[in-house]
Order: C-alpha cells, then sequence, then structure tokens
C-alpha cells in the first residue's frame, strides 16, 4: 500500500485537511504571521536591511552583541516600531515580536549598554514572508475599491423576497421568491 507523499505548499495542505487539524504546528505559525499586528511588523521590517547586510550601529560604547550567535544589522527600535504602527499596544508589540523571532522570522540584537539598546531585524527566512505578506497587502490595497464596494452592497438575506438590487449595471444582490406551498388538504 502506498502512502501519499507530505503535501510541499500551505495551500496543499489545506486541500489535504493537514492544515484544518488542530494538531498542525503550521496553523501557530500562520497565526502569528497573518496576525493583524504580524502582518503590519513585517512590513514595517521589510523596509530595512536583511539581518547582517549593513553594518551594526551601536551605540557608542557598547562593544560586542550581546547576542553574538545572531546576525548584527537589526534596522528599528521598540520605540520606532511602536510609533511606526498605529494602534498597537507595547503589550502587543513585544508579545508578536516574541512570536516572529521564535518562529526564526526576527533576530533582536541587545548591546550591554546602559539604558539597554535593543534592534530588530529580519533573518532571511523573515525577509521571504514578509515579501509574500507585503504581496497580500499589495493586492488587498489595489482592491480596496472592490472591496468597499463589496461591503456596501447589501446581503442577500437584507434583499426583499423577489427583489434584485442592481448597480452599475451588475446585480449585486437577489434573492427568489419562497416556493407556495400546496394547500393542505384535510384528512
Amino acid at each position: 500500500m502506498s502512502r501519499n507523499p507530505p503535501p510541499r505548499t500551505l495551500s496543499a495542505a489545506v486541500r489535504r485537511g493537514a492544515l484544518l487539524s488542530a494538531a498542525c504546528p503550521s496553523r501557530e505559525v500562520l497565526k502569528h504571521v497573518t496576525s493583524r499586528w504580524g502582518v503590519l511588523l513585517l512590513m514595517v521590517l521589510m523596509g530595512a536591511p536583511e539581518a547582517g547586510q549593513r553594518p551594526a550601529h551601536p551605540p557608542k560604547g557598547a562593544g560586542k552583541a550581546a547576542r553574538p550567535d545572531l546576525p548584527d544589522g537589526g534596522a528599528h527600535r521598540f520605540s520606532a516600531l511602536h510609533r511606526k504602527i498605529g494602534g498597537v499596544s507595547e503589550k502587543m508589540l513585544a508579545q508578536t515580536l516574541r512570536w516572529l523571532e521564535d518562529d526564526g522570522f526576527v533576530v533582536r540584537t541587545a548591546y550591554p549598554t546602559v539604558p539597554p539598546h535593543v534592534e530588530y531585524g529580519l533573518t532571511p527566512l523573515g525577509r521571504e514572508v514578509g515579501q509574500r505578506v507585503e504581496a497580500l497587502a499589495d493586492w488587498i490595497e489595489s482592491s480596496m475599491p472592490l472591496i468597499a464596494a463589496a461591503q456596501r452592497a447589501p446581503a442577500a438575506a437584507d434583499v426583499p423576497p423577489g427583489r434584485v438590487i442592481v448597480r452599475a449595471g451588475r446585480v449585486v444582490a437577489s434573492r427568489a421568491r419562497a416556493p407556495r406551498r400546496p394547500a393542505s388538504r384535510p384528512g
């Protein structure tokens, strides 16, 4: 009996049902990357060079990075990320950074200074996922007129039976009349 090979892509995993399993480890990563703050954080960090691609700019007197196992070159400090991403609380920003760091997408470089100096940047894997998230965000932005029109269109449940709503020459909602029931015959 031959076994099917494991799916190679996330979409294939969804089609096979693997991602839909509560035990699938990809679900947590998907949640981290596609959360509201995960998407925005990745997009902000995409604007910075990949970790290790430019010389680090540690504060004066910082010496070596506190975590030499991680590449240098983090581009954003926590406070700068907090300012750039409107509406995110410090707690959610810290939590999202931890998730993305644990998943291998974000590198955190701490310099041994007083006060502490920490910078965040993307790993090569983080840049790859960031490009995919950025493409989705770009598609959403370019499709906003269509999305906004769909959001304004009445739902079919809001349309009276037997009515059709047409906007700009297109049917945007319709609802068929309920079929008539034959009268019941006594006994």
